[in-house]
């Protein structure tokens, strides 16, 4: 039975409160469209370290890490690992994130007009938004899911979709109100308020895990259900040489241009703060998949066996829900609202950046003005956040979900990866070449969720696998960038004669 109370509703109405008026009170300060999308470049290390966690640890991170617990062990935090590793190598060197800064934009699209061209530019934002919206496609159901069954409500209610559509719905209400009307200011206010209260709840609730539970226990469980395999990724039977190979491409790709995380780099004050935002938020990485891999851990150390009738999503709240006593519920559930609001916040604003920096910027002849540019970017949002809402309810989640996310995201990191570094370092590249990793790299992953989806080829999707798939639009995209930019014909002027 749930401990949810009447202190735990309290405890959350409070921090709702106090973060939807933090964040509306900074709209006053929103007079520019760089303040609006890259809150001025004026942010500093400890804002960005703290903005940059929050932003990337919502409901569906805890979900697909506490999953990966759950299924896998504390293997499953591989992914954690190297991006840690990533976040150190790339803000150690600045690579390519040190001339993106220096650049002055305010989206990785703006970068390659110079370079590419306008019609690069273009289509860049086009994949971009594509895999950024299919990526984010699921938060809002997943931070529903999680509401319903740790709050010890039946999860067959969650077939019911006026129970979930209700429960979306506010959640959107209450990110979409302070986002649109404080923009970026408003995302790094309250994703420090949300940092605080976050950071609190999960160590909280892992510490009460092993009081309760006991280390040895966990240590026992992982090897009891999965031997070996939940120790080392290499020998895990879901896992393996391609699983950790697709996730250090993607990692890599993740901290060069995952929009949502090379936004705070875009809004730093200078390269070296971008930089050092990387390197000191990099061990939080691992955090971000061993704590909730260890509560999906003592879900499978307690839960009866088939109590999440296959939906292993499930374990960690249904844990929760009866695990922790009233109060720290409270706490716990203000802690998950505070990860995700910063999370939908940031990730709303970052497609919306795109949209109107590089999708609509070249309709129109002349350049708008503040005011009208604050007004299409704030209904931008808006128009993304209603996607979010039926997209949500719609779209069937095949296979786990962190597979999804890797997969959804690769649709444009595989190309954009290969575009920043090749504008970067490179100086054959060209747009033939940039035009062909895009087209590459989206191809085999969008063709692998369709796949997936039909019953006539889910089976051969199946025998490809998600990694190997993932791994061939990576390695595809490189290709494509060195094959098309080599073949393209450099014209050149004959020689003037008298």
């Amino acid at each position: 039975m749930s401990q949810f109370s009447w202190v735990d509703g309290s405890i959350i109405g409070l921090y709702l409160l106090g973060t939807m008026v933090a964040g509306i009170a900074v709209r006053r300060y929103v007079g520019k469209v760089e303040h609006f999308l890259v809150a001025g470049r004026e942010m500093h290390l400890y804002l960005g370290v703290a903005s940059l966690a929050a932003t990337e640890f919502g409901i569906v991170t805890c979900m697909y890490t506490a999953q990966n617990g759950y299924e896998m062990g504390f293997a499953g935090a591989t992914p954690g690992l190297l991006q840690a590793l990533a976040m150190l190598v790339v803000g150690i060197t600045g690579f390519c994130i040190k001339p993106l800064r220096e650049a002055g934009v305010m989206t990785i699209p703006e970068l390659f007009e110079n370079r590419y061209g306008g019609r690069i530019r273009w289509l860049a934002g086009v994949v971009i938004v594509l895999g950024g919206l299919l990526n984010m496609g699921v938060f809002l159901r997943m931070g529903g899911e999680f509401l319903i069954v740790v709050c010890g409500f039946d999860p067959a209610m969650i077939e019911n979709t006026y129970t979930l559509q209700i429960t979306m719905t506010v959640l959107l209400l209450m990110v979409a109100t302070y986002t649109i009307l404080g923009g970026m200011l408003s995302v790094l206010v309250t994703d420090f308020l949300q940092f605080l209260v976050m950071s609190t709840g999960m160590i909280v609730v892992t510490v009460l895990i092993f009081s309760r539970i006991g280390w040895s226990t966990l240590v026992e469980t992982v090897q009891t259900h999965h031997g070996a395999g939940g120790f080392n990724p290499l020998v895990h039977p879901k896992m393996g040489w391609s699983y950790v190979t697709f996730n250090l491409m993607l990692q890599f790709a993740v901290v060069l241009t995952w929009q949502t995380t090379i936004q705070r780099v875009l809004a730093a004050k200078d390269a070296r703060t971008g930089r050092r935002v990387y390197t000191r938020t990099a061990f939080f990485f691992v955090c971000r998949f061993l704590l909730p891999g260890i509560w999906g851990i003592a879900a499978l150390a307690t839960l009866a066996p088939g109590a999440v009738a296959g939906n292993t999503l499930h374990a960690m709240p249904m844990f929760l829900s009866t695990f922790l006593p009233w109060g720290l519920m409270g706490l716990l559930i203000a802690a998950m609202l505070a990860a995700d609001m910063s999370t939908d916040s940031a990730y709303m604003l970052t497609w919306g950046s795109v949209i109107y920096n590089d999708l609509l910027a070249p309709f129109h002849k002349r350049r708008w003005s503040e005011k009208r540019g604050l007004r299409w970017n704030r209904a931008i949002v808006a128009a993304i956040g209603v996607f979010l809402l039926f997209y949500g309810l719609w779209y069937p989640l095949k296979g786990d979900l962190w597979t999804y996310l890797g997969v959804t995201g690769t649709i444009y990191m595989s190309s954009m990866s290969v575009l920043l570094v090749a504008c970067c370092y490179w100086k054959h590249a060209n747009n033939w070449g940039a035009a062909g990793a895009i087209l590459i790299g989206a191809t085999m992953p969008v063709g692998f969720l369709v796949l997936e989806q039909l019953p006539a080829t889910a089976d051969l999707a199946a025998a490809i696998g998600p990694y190997h798939s993932g791994i061939a639009a990576y390695v595809g995209a490189a290709l494509a960038m060195v094959i098309g930019s080599l073949s393209k014909p450099v014209f050149t002027r004959p020689p003037q004669t008298d």
